[in-house]
């Protein structure tokens, strides 16, 4: 078949792998020169930990594939980090309690440790906690690198053609034309125009459960040390639905947020590039229309955190950057896929699960179309 592509960031570029690995034909359509949204300004975390039950088994498997991915693409830069969430009250710890005695604790690869083992598994936290959860399954791929070797090797298939500067603007039948008057003819259109819920996505799809979201982020110069692990903080227990239960919801009554957290409702996630800088967040903004300053707020009290658990000063902030991204609200989908006429499909709305799920998402949609 011939497969056409709208969108360059992870969830259109796995569909296309997907598409490439079945032996079909991939053009993809770029708007940008290159990516330049969520896929590109998030984690590069592989977040198996935090997922809800329906959420988890899609987990698993895109955890899997990414695994492969990184062993036949080395650029994607995979590693099996896997994470340390840092416990700093009683209750926070009482929560991770509750969740190491559930039956999917070891599939998801918890762990309960003291501060020792902690320090044994990430020697460079020698600050203040009072436990870590060690989820083993956590992973992490280079988010800025992973798209480009992707391409690379599709495009060595000699059956894959990104095309960039290019926007979709129609689709009749299971032609595509651009805003350059260019038709890209195929027999299957898949669009996966992230943050974008206007333009071709309502005409083709109308209103769909979706909601943008924006987050802002930093990046610090080369750490001198390793950090072995992506860490977390037990906010991320108040914000990852894997989390929920009676523990937490006592947690939440009888433990206050820090009120820089409460107000742009963070949690804070970190992770080492291979370059040696720390990935540093995050907030999340969810009523439009969203503020276009970035607030220096969030990004003192993110230091401030990562430094008590590192028990040492962060080297400087390089960068600071806002994102925003697509989320579904449907509780029981991944994301919105559908098919508004024969050979068109619209997949969107991963949230900040699209690095995660993205392959594995991409490998449902083949599967589900007969790819």
């Amino acid at each position: 078949m011939r497969v056409t592509i709208v969108g360059g960031g992870i969830l259109g570029t796995a569909h296309a792998l997907e598409a490439v690995a079945r032996g079909h034909e991939v053009v993809q359509l770029e708007r940008e020169p290159e990516a330049r949204g969520a896929t590109v300004r998030n984690f590069g975390l592989v977040w198996v930990s935090g997922r809800a039950r329906g959420e988890l088994a899609a987990a698993l498997r895109s955890r899997e594939l990414w695994e492969k991915l990184g062993a036949e693409i080395p650029g994607i830069g995979f590693r099996p980090a896997g994470s340390i969430t840092l416990l700093r009250t009683p209750g926070e710890v009482a929560v991770a309690e509750e969740v190491v005695a559930r039956a999917d604790a070891q599939c998801r690869g918890f762990t309960l440790l003291d501060p020792a083992d902690v320090r044994a598994r990430n020697p460079a936290l020698r600050g203040r906690y009072l436990a870590g959860l060690h989820c083993a399954n956590d992973a992490a791929v280079e988010s800025r690198q992973a798209l480009p070797a992707m391409r690379e090797r599709m495009t060595a298939s000699g059956r894959y053609k990104f095309v960039t500067r290019t926007e979709a603007r129609s689709v009749t039948g299971t032609a595509v034309v651009d805003d350059h008057g260019g038709t890209h003819d195929g027999d299957l259109v898949v669009v996966c125009a992230g943050a974008a819920h206007g333009g071709l996505v309502r005409e083709l799809a109308g209103e769909l459960p979706l909601r943008r979201v924006r987050l802002q982020m930093m990046q610090t110069d080369p750490l001198d040390e390793p950090l072995t692990t992506a860490i977390a903080d037990g906010d991320s227990l108040r914000y990852y639905p894997g989390f929920a239960g009676a523990t937490l919801n006592s947690l939440t009554h009888n433990e206050s947020q820090n009120a820089v957290a409460d107000e742009h409702r963070m949690q804070l996630l970190c992770v080492q590039r291979l370059h040696g800088g720390l990935t540093i967040g995050d907030t999340h903004a969810y009523d439009e229309p969203f503020d276009f300053d970035v607030t220096e707020a969030p990004y003192a009290y993110l230091v401030d955190v990562v430094e008590e658990l590192l028990g040492r000063a962060l080297p400087p902030v390089r960068n600071r950057w806002a994102g925003v991204y697509s989320q579904c609200v449907d509780p029981d989908q991944l994301v919105c896929r559908t098919s508004p006429d024969d050979g068109v499909w619209v997949v969107t709305g991963p949230g900040g699960r699209g690095m995660t799920l993205g392959p594995a998402i991409a490998e449902q949609t083949a599967d589900l179309i007969g790819l």
